[in-house]
């Protein structure tokens, strides 16, 4: 959507586009399958794909939705992602106190990189593949923009949005390292954790270290670490794109 758009429509669809934009709202409440299986509150714990009943999809609104597959990939067992001019998740519902995080481990795999895609423009603000940390915190703390945000969110979803949400992403040019605050809203932020096309079409594995990322992207200790998810998605740069996510772990 371009701001023509927005100055057509009215606020209220400003408010709904920025909801969108910041990646971390949950389904809606129609959209919402039902959770039958306790909330993990401890560590260490492992995400497979075999094991899709784990992820609950979340879809944002007035987005397409990206398709989520088993597969099995160059010898591993993935959750495949196709990203058509789309944007939805698969999340996880967690509840880890600040005092256990430690290292997150995983791994994914991209086919390609989208073309014109650049995380600091709203305009074409999109990832191949993005592994989305949500936190609780002091909502007390919010800025007007951000605390009208939440109630927003809550108001169409029933849940507020995440007091803060940390993102690991794949870059097109900015330097591995580099954290990017989401251009709709601080509350969200991202370090880029791979850059360039060197290593499309290869199994890429990382370790990170949680609290020193947070501390790192924010400039405060984390609150509790409520949900994990997994995004590809292509609707601002109205593109394509195909990804594998492997384990996922935090220890």
């Amino acid at each position: 959507m371009n701001d023509r758009f927005f100055l057509r429509e009215g606020f209220l669809l400003l408010l709904l586009s920025s909801l969108a934009g910041c990646l971390s709202l949950p389904a809606a409440v129609h959209d919402r399958p039902a959770i039958t299986s306790a909330v993990p509150n401890s560590l260490p714990l492992t995400f497979t794909a075999q094991d899709k009943s784990q992820w609950e999809p979340v879809l944002l609104p007035g987005k397409l939705r990206t398709a989520f597959r088993l597969e099995k990939h160059q010898g591993r067992q993935s959750l495949r992602a196709d990203a058509e001019r789309s944007a939805s998740m698969l999340r996880q519902r967690l509840n880890i106190q600040p005092e256990q995080l430690g290292r997150l481990v995983f791994e994914w795999q991209v086919e390609a990189l989208i073309a014109d895609a650049d995380m600091r423009q709203r305009e074409t603000e999109d990832s191949p593949v993005r592994l989305i940390l949500a936190f609780d915190g002091d909502r007390q703390k919010f800025s007007a923009k951000n605390a009208m945000l939440s109630e927003l969110s809550r108001a169409l979803t029933g849940e507020e949005l995440p007091y803060a949400t940390l993102m690991y992403v794949w870059s097109n040019q900015l330097p591995v390292g580099t954290v990017i605050v989401n251009p709709r809203t601080d509350r969200v932020r991202k370090i880029v954790v791979e850059s360039g096309a060197d290593h499309v079409k290869q199994w890429r594995h990382y370790e990170r270290q949680i609290k020193a990322d947070y501390e790192k992207a924010f400039g405060e200790a984390p609150g509790a670490l409520q949900g994990l998810a997994i995004m590809t998605d292509t609707d601002n740069t109205q593109g394509q794109a195909r990804a594998w996510y492997g384990e996922i772990r935090l220890d």
